[in-house]
């Protein structure tokens, strides 16, 4: 039996079920229209089984501006659910970004769908103060 192969941007993934070449499909759509720049720099949001990562990245120079994750140490001390822990993060890349000076950011969901974790963050960031 072949295995199954997609094309995406002149990459070939292969052994990805379904689920995983639909994300990658969606994320690379979703970054053709969304770009970050120093004023207004991406979040973006990557979800595993275990944690929720997010980054604030300036497109234009290629770099990380900011990042928290699940598994940082104020994150990681606070026990709970993972959505809760979303929310805490979100939280923590708003205190981050507000500390830089970003009040206004562009968020990349990372062709996840805007329910559950990835919600959370984007509440527990907004209840920071960042705008989008």
């Amino acid at each position: 039996m072949k295995p199954q192969t997609c094309n995406i941007k002149h990459q070939t993934f292969f052994k990805m079920n379904n689920k995983s070449i639909r994300r990658q499909k969606i994320r690379y759509n979703i970054r053709k229209k969304v770009a970050g720049s120093n004023e207004k720099p991406r979040l973006a949001v990557f979800r595993s089984n275990t944690g929720i990562y997010a980054q604030l990245i300036d497109d234009v120079k290629g770099v990380t501006i900011a990042s928290a994750s699940t598994k940082d140490k104020g994150v990681a001390a606070q026990k709970g659910k993972k959505i809760d822990q979303s929310k805490l993060v979100g939280q923590t890349i708003a205190r981050k970004a507000t500390e830089l000076g970003v009040k206004e950011v562009v968020f990349d969901r990372g062709g996840y769908l805007y329910h559950g974790r990835v919600k959370a963050l984007a509440e527990g960031a907004r209840e920071g103060g960042l705008k989008f």
